[in-house]
């Protein structure tokens, strides 16, 4: 007899029910919601949703706002400003932790000292910093006072390029580790024949690097830098506790702006719900052209060809199905 087969698949799904749970309670329907409030007048401390006569006027104010246009520029700006140094710094260090050649000593210690800053609550961060450029006693001005190269204590703080220079460098001096850690897992998984036949062939250590480390690395570069770029445009704890988007809202960054509308006062939750669809939709449009520009261009011309040579075997067989129809129908009509 046949043995009844068992399947496992049911125990999937029964183990998945909690993740799915949690997942539209507290993702999925806040999301959904969101962009109902958007097209409603929902606003005040006891709001109430109220359809809008115009569904689009909360976007239209919104992108009407000089405020919001300029919180996206300085959100753009500063995450430029803590990603290039960042992602430089990462891959000079990965090809150093990664080279047998220089057989560096207290590998482990020192990733683990570059990746410590990432796991540090940015509150502590925050905090940190704050006391470090303290107005009129703090340690960056004690160190310039000592060796004069100011005459008097600094406010630092109500110095817009400095405060955006300096939260620049809190977002760099936090993740680079991380984004070094990435990419040695990205550069330990190419094979070492591929560097085994570079150093037969003659090739320097920049050689390498250039001609095969980062080409097989394209995938892992990719993923660092969509997840930096969704990072670094939702970007708000750091602006929000250091300088609260300040000094004149110099470091108002796109989400510490949605903070304000909704949660600081003035409670229009509209109009942050909004707000926060057109970031979501530039975040989109901005991963989908990264997506575009580093797609693996052979790969791609394979793909296509793949797809034609299938269209064209379609279209072959469409026509010889056709031809052996017309010949039987042919036939039939002979044989009557």
């Amino acid at each position: 007899m046949k043995k009844k087969g068992f399947s496992y698949a049911k125990w999937g799904y029964i183990f998945s029910i909690p993740f799915v749970v949690v997942f539209c309670l507290a993702m999925l329907y806040p999301i959904m919601y969101t962009l109902v409030i958007g097209f409603t007048e929902y606003r005040g401390a006891l709001p109430t949703l109220k359809a809008l006569s115009d569904p689009f006027k909360n976007y239209k104010t919104v992108l009407s706002e000089e405020l919001f246009r300029r919180s996206l520029k300085t959100t753009f700006s500063i995450w430029l400003w803590n990603f290039i140094p960042q992602i430089g710094l990462a891959l000079i260090l990965a090809a150093w932790f990664t080279d047998d050649h220089l057989k560096l000593k207290g590998k482990g210690f020192f990733k683990v000292v570059f990746y410590m800053p990432n796991i540090i609550t940015a509150a502590t961060i925050a905090l940190l910093f704050s006391s470090l450029f303290q107005f009129p006693k703090g340690v960056i001005n004690d160190i310039l006072l000592e060796f004069k190269m100011i005459d008097e204590a600094y406010n630092f703080a109500v110095d817009p390029k400095i405060t955006k220079g300096v939260i620049s460098f809190i977002q760099f001096w936090m993740w680079f580790g991380y984004t070094m850690i990435v990419l040695i897992s990205g550069i330990l998984g190419i094979s070492p024949d591929i560097f085994e036949a570079a150093d037969i062939d003659g090739a320097n250590g920049f050689q390498k690097f250039v001609f095969v480390t980062l080409p097989n690395i394209k995938t892992i570069m990719l993923y660092t830098l969509v997840t930096s770029m969704i990072g670094g445009l939702q970007m708000f704890d750091i602006p929000h506790l250091y300088s609260d988007g300040g000094p004149n809202n110099a470091t108002r960054t796109a989400a510490k702006h949605i903070y304000a509308k909704g949660f600081s006062g003035a409670y229009l939750y509209d109009e942050a719900s909004a707000a926060s669809v057109i970031l979501f939709i530039i975040i989109i449009i901005l991963s989908a052209i990264l997506f575009f520009l580093m797609r693996d261009k052979d790969a791609a011309i394979l793909e296509k060809q793949k797809r034609q040579m299938e269209k064209k075997y379609r279209q072959e067989y469409k026509a010889q199905v056709a031809a052996q129809k017309a010949k039987l129908a042919e036939l039939e009509k002979e044989a009557k």
